[in-house]
């Protein structure tokens, strides 16, 4: 009896070989292990760590400018392929992990320096990330432009994995680096440098001029440009008119200003900070503030006066001319002086005021005011209130503090008695008796 079979297609034919083949070979390799457990072992996973950075957030900083630049380190590495077999030993490590990595940037040819050295940063897996953070430091003359940093990544990966019988595996690491670039770019901007500050009739609780040169030392050519200064936190200096318009502000240019300044009164001699700051108009037409820049300020001590004539003495019941010499015993020359005494009972004055003129440091004037003292005045010591009126440097008018003038009252005796208005009255009363006892006596006698 005959049968009729249909033909086999040539593609089924191949894919049945393919099977046949397949089931064969994974015999003869499990009985081999089964013959021979003690043949070294296969490979059975590929890969490699795949290292990547990039600055986290702006790249974009301004010339001298202090920066802290994150970088975000990142392992893309995966595994290829892996081979299982119940024969081959679990591995502790994976050949896409970064071992022992240590990051180190570098300047190249950016106007930088950097401040941090490398960092250890231990392992990295495949597909984990992790943060380092470099200090640099942006040159104060940096040209605008972008520039790029070498960032170096020194690491361990496992390259392979042999097993010898069942229970032995011995691992093969390779140290490898990895060099990218992370591109910065540097801004075109204006850099204020103050080169010098000097100041004039500044002392404290007056006006006075603070005097600067400035520059710009970036690399933006401003426009419209304005110098403003401010007060620094709670600094006693204080600006009086405090923007100066320049215009034009290119780069190297050397640029004079003045500012009228006043000192708070309750100062004292020292240096103080201000801030200066350029608001100008960069090249695509936008307005921009530099940051401020600090610079001391050398505050002269408060004008101040004191008497150096010795105590007046008067009795009880007179009336003479008190003088007081005064000295300018502070750093700066003042004008138009003039002093006043403020008199209290038993003291009493018809003109309170005497003119001392213009006094440089060390000078003396003498001031004369008629004093009277009443006759009920107790016998002691008294100290009687003066003050200066005065014109400062800038024309300005200030009062001095309130100044002591020592006055003794002493009681009178001897001749002395007899010169005091009771001691006149006396003698005026005396006389009077007397004259009337004489035309008394006459009378007497031509009787």
């Amino acid at each position: 009896m005959r049968t009729n079979r249909k033909p086999v297609p040539e593609k089924e034919q191949i894919t049945a070989f393919r099977r046949k083949f397949a089931i064969v070979f994974l015999s003869l390799m499990l009985a081999g292990f089964m013959v021979n457990p003690a043949l070294a072992g296969e490979r059975f996973i590929s890969g490699y760590p795949n290292l990547s950075a990039t600055i986290i957030g702006a790249n974009e900083f301004s010339p001298g400018e202090d920066v802290t630049i994150p970088v975000m380190i990142q392992n893309s590495g995966v595994i290829q392929y892996e081979f299982s077999n119940p024969y081959i030993l679990n591995r502790s490590d994976l050949p896409n992990t970064a071992k022992f990595v240590i990051v180190r940037l570098d300047p190249g040819d950016a106007p930088v320096m950097v401040r941090t050295g490398p960092q250890a940063v231990g392992n990295l897996p495949g597909g984990a990330s992790l943060p380092v953070q470099f200090k640099v430091k942006i040159a104060p003359d940096a040209q605008s432009g972008t520039y790029q940093l070498p960032v170096n990544m020194q690491y361990t990966y496992l390259w392979n994995v042999d097993q010898y019988g069942l229970d032995t595996l011995q691992y093969y690491y390779k140290e490898t680096m990895t060099s990218l670039d992370l591109p910065i770019r540097i801004k075109p901007e204006i850099l204020l440098e103050v080169i010098s500050v000097e100041q004039t009739h500044l002392n404290v609780g007056m006006e006075g001029y603070l005097n600067l040169s400035v520059t710009n030392r970036g690399n933006e050519d401003g426009k419209d440009a304005v110098v403003k200064l401010t007060q620094n936190g709670n600094s006693p200096v204080m600006p009086v008119a405090g923007s100066v318009y320049i215009g034009d502000f290119p780069k190297n240019a050397v640029i004079p200003l003045s500012y009228k300044v006043m000192v708070s009164s309750d100062a004292v001699a020292s240096k103080y900070p201000v801030n200066l700051t350029v608001t100008y108009r960069n090249a695509d037409g936008d307005t921009l503030t530099t940051d401020p820049v600090t610079l001391g300020v050398m505050v002269d001590g408060k004008i101040d006066f004191s008497v150096v004539s010795p105590p007046a003495v008067f009795n009880p019941g007179t009336e003479k001319t008190l003088e007081v010499t005064y000295e300018n015993t502070g750093s700066a020359t003042v004008y138009g002086a003039q002093a006043r005494i403020i008199t209290v009972d038993p003291f009493t004055t018809n003109d309170d005021s005497s003119y001392l003129g213009d006094m440089a440091p060390g000078d003396r004037r003498t001031a004369r005011f008629d004093i009277t003292v009443d006759a009920s005045a107790t016998i002691k010591d008294y100290a009687l209130d003066s003050e200066i009126k005065y014109r400062g440097a800038l024309n300005d008018d200030q009062v001095s503090d309130r100044i002591k003038v020592p006055v003794e009252v002493v009681g009178v005796s001897g001749i002395g008695l007899l010169l005091t208005p009771y001691g006149v009255l006396v003698i005026a009363l005396i006389l009077i008796g007397g004259v009337y006892l004489v035309i008394r006596w006459r009378r007497k006698r031509s009787r």
